[in-house]
């Protein structure tokens, strides 16, 4: 059963990037709420054949505490319906990082989720170039586009947590088919943010490539000097192929930057403040931000921290904040090419935080799922983390002799 679990978690993290594209409908709901209570229906039945499970640590027990917390507002809610709604989906997403921290053993296993979330980044990337090529497009002139039942913001976002980890792979994979899907994805996954015209998230692709270049720079020099000459052509091509709209929308970042509303924004986050106020310690219940702000039923908060004090108050803040610094401790505790992917990431993951609600992602969590992995493999394994993390040879070894990454590779599997 823990096997059938496992790969039923790999499934899930390939489904997690572009889960609102293939959406049944309720009860069954998208493509990764029905991967997650399949791996869910596995996990349990595993644990209890096995007879135990793996320690729960600090982190683990502190999201079982924020979850509980956001459970505990049902007594005070301004919206029970809604809020009841909110539990399920925070249960859905916080169990992520339970799972990745049950299931996964091996640095192999990391680097399998690894490729998951790549091989998921690259199919909502396609399927957002889809969407720039439909005659629906076409025909309308559209500025924006996203895969089918995404938004654009969010296409944005999730294509560049995904940047870091392609780099990563590019550097340590050594097969070429799945090297071969990192590297495609780098050019793919940024003409796809480009192409949603999504300014926040533009920014943070900035941020994202910048540190994938870093990470590449770690593995070989050469690999950013082809990436430095292959960047005229293709911004050329860019320039060609995406419509001026789409350019045009981006040009008023500095605009935005210096002194605009942010889109609106600035009204919502000001209405949330005054809902804040009104109920500063417990909050007005979880997901209530809509309701006690006085919005439109459409508009979410568009900050991840005053959605948490609005809808948890500062109790719920307090339990968030640690969470975001033990992922931060997480993450220092790896080293190489590893660490700088995966602070990129976190750091990615933070600018976002800023414009929109991430703790209502799947994403987030398995993003913080993977933290938590890597930081305890580098405590129980950092030999064989670092063996699964270091640059890949370029070409065969003359000698007969098996590298220490080989040997690292050939012992897990026997042990698998």
């Amino acid at each position: 059963m823990r096997r059938t679990a496992w790969i039923l978690l790999l499934v899930l993290a390939f489904a997690i990037p572009w889960e609102y594209s293939l959406d049944l409908g309720e009860p069954l709901g998208n493509v990764a709420r029905i991967a997650g209570l399949l791996v869910l229906l596995a996990a349990v039945p595993a644990v209890l054949q096995d007879g135990r499970m793996r320690t729960p640590n600090a982190f683990c027990w502190i999201t079982l505490a924020l979850y509980l917390w956001f459970c505990s507002t049902c007594f005070w809610t301004i919206d029970s319906v809604v809020t009841l709604e909110k539990l399920r989906a925070y249960f859905q997403e916080m169990m992520i990082v339970w799972l990745v921290w049950e299931f996964a053993d091996t640095p192999a296993d990391l680097r399998n989720l690894l490729r998951a979330t790549v091989a998921g980044s690259c199919v909502l990337a396609v399927l957002t170039l889809l969407a720039f090529r439909s005659p629906e497009a076409l025909a309308t002139g559209q500025v924006r586009f996203a895969a089918y039942g995404q938004d654009p913001n969010e296409v944005a976002r999730f294509l560049d947590l995904g940047f870091p980890l392609a780099a990563l792979l590019v550097n340590c994979e050594r097969r070429w088919p799945l090297r071969l899907m990192a590297i495609v994805f780098l050019p793919l996954g940024a003409v796809a943010v480009l192409l949603t015209a999504s300014r926040s998230g533009f920014l943070a692709a900035l941020v994202a490539l910048a540190g994938s270049l870093l990470v590449l720079a770690l593995g070989h020099a050469r690999r950013v000097a082809a990436a430095v000459f292959a960047l005229p052509p293709f911004l050329a091509a860019l320039w060609l192929v995406v419509p001026r709209g789409t350019f045009e929308r981006l040009a008023t970042i500095p605009e935005q930057l210096q002194g605009g509303d942010f889109n609106q924004r600035v009204n919502i986050w000001s209405a949330g403040w005054r809902a804040f106020v009104h109920a500063p310690l417990l909050g007005t219940g979880a997901g209530s931000f809509v309701a006690a702000a006085h919005l439109a039923p459409s508009d979410t908060a568009h900050n991840t921290v005053l959605s948490i004090l609005v809808g948890g108050g500062l109790c719920a803040l307090l339990l968030a904040s640690l969470l975001l610094a033990l992922a931060i401790r997480a993450t220092l505790q790896t080293s190489g090419p590893l660490r700088l992917a995966l602070a990129t990431c976190l750091l990615v993951w933070a600018i976002t935080t800023l414009i929109a609600t991430t703790e209502e992602n799947r994403t987030t969590w398995l993003l913080l799922g993977l933290l938590l992995l890597a930081a305890r493999l580098a405590a129980e394994d950092p030999n064989g983390l670092a063996a699964y993390f270091r640059s890949a040879p370029r070409g065969p070894s003359r000698s007969p002799q098996k590298s220490p990454t080989q040997l690292a590779e050939v012992r897990y599997r026997v042990t698998e």
